[in-house]
């Protein structure tokens, strides 16, 4: 299953435009960008973005993108249902 990937159009005056740009050349991701995902007091403080529902946020865009990549992997883990076909 792929993961999903949102990103706050408001929030690209933190940098995230540059991970959703990155993420976007990935082609086991589903990149998504919103007007607004809702979370306006989070989205004005800190660069974030949403995994498979769930809000990662950083401090800076580097660490965002460690966050996001690790939240994609440990979700890849657990869609592993091959196991339970028998």
């Amino acid at each position: 299953m792929r993961a999903i990937v949102e990103f706050c159009t408001n929030n690209m005056h933190h940098g995230t435009d540059k991970i959703m740009s990155t993420l976007e050349n990935n082609p086991e991701l589903d990149v998504i960008e919103y007007g607004c995902l809702g979370n306006c007091g989070q989205c004005y403080m800190e660069p974030y973005a949403l995994v498979n529902g769930e809000i990662i946020a950083s401090a800076n865009t580097e660490e965002l993108m460690e966050k996001i990549m690790a939240a994609v992997n440990e979700d890849d883990t657990s869609f592993d249902f091959t196991d339970e076909l028998d």
